[in-house]
């Protein structure tokens, strides 16, 4: 079974799924609701969100929840990647594909980071392109510029 609820933040409405003691998804968008899932906020889902509420406050910096991204091996190696970026601070596509160990993969961490079913969680936001620019978020780029500021403004 799966649990979600939903939570309003300063960044919008968001729903965040756990099953068996375990956060899935963290969704800026609509989800679609089936048979699996069951809309009830268990102790794990208000932990994330205090500890949400915590990180917009700008008391927290690192989250200590059980995390369960669903994804392929790859996949998972660059998120478990972007765990390590530190909190205010960034990386580029090519950091982290030279960091896994495949410095060809710039696009491919693009789109494993556009799979990332746990953004915030696992700090896709921190990842920006070569030039500094913006690019891709889920929860879309003003937002992705509004996290960031958060965090270099709580150094």
């Amino acid at each position: 079974m799966i649990y979600s609820y939903k939570y309003d933040t300063e960044i919008g409405t968001i729903t965040l799924s756990e099953s068996n003691g375990s956060i899935l998804e963290l969704s800026f968008k609509k989800i679609e609701i089936s048979d699996n899932y069951v809309i009830q906020e268990t102790t794990l889902l208000h932990n994330a969100s205090i500890q949400l509420k915590e990180y917009f406050l700008g008391y927290r910096k690192d989250f200590s929840l059980p995390l369960n991204p669903i994804g392929t091996p790859f996949q998972k190696k660059v998120w478990e990647t972007l765990l390590l970026i530190p909190y205010g601070e960034t990386r580029s596509y090519k950091e982290i594909a030279i960091l896994i160990g495949n410095p060809k993969a710039c696009r491919a961490i693009g789109m494993a980071n556009n799979k990332n079913p746990i953004s915030l969680f696992i700090p896709c936001h921190r990842v920006i392109g070569s030039n500094g620019k913006l690019v891709g978020y889920g929860g879309g780029l003003n937002v992705k510029k509004h996290l960031l500021d958060l965090e270099s403004n709580n150094i």
